[in-house]
């Protein structure tokens, strides 16, 4: 799996699924690093064969459409697609 850390203050863990082409997880990237908070995140499109078909059934269990990005809050709460003011309220104290 390649999940890449992105320092930041620490809070609820927060773990990105995304694309490195897609627009919207870019946006939701840059919110992320925006607010400073350490995230975790794995570009999809970045990934073969097995490993991107074991990512691909992680995102359905959140997110069963499997679009991007996906936003998994505190392994509890996920946010689908870039949802400005909720990411917001779940990240920021």
């Amino acid at each position: 799996m390649q999940r890449v850390r992105v320092e930041g203050r620490e809070g609820v863990p927060l773990l990105l699924y995304a694309l490195s082409t897609c627009g919207w997880c870019r946006k939701t990237k840059g919110l992320l690093n925006e607010l400073g908070v350490a995230y975790e995140f794995i570009d999809l499109d970045g990934l073969d064969g097995e490993t991107k078909e074991r990512m691909r059934a992680e995102v359905r269990q959140w997110n069963p459409n499997c679009s991007l990005p996906t936003l998994v809050v505190d392994n509890r709460t996920c946010v689908v697609g870039f949802q400005e003011e909720r990411i917001r309220e779940l990240v920021t104290p």
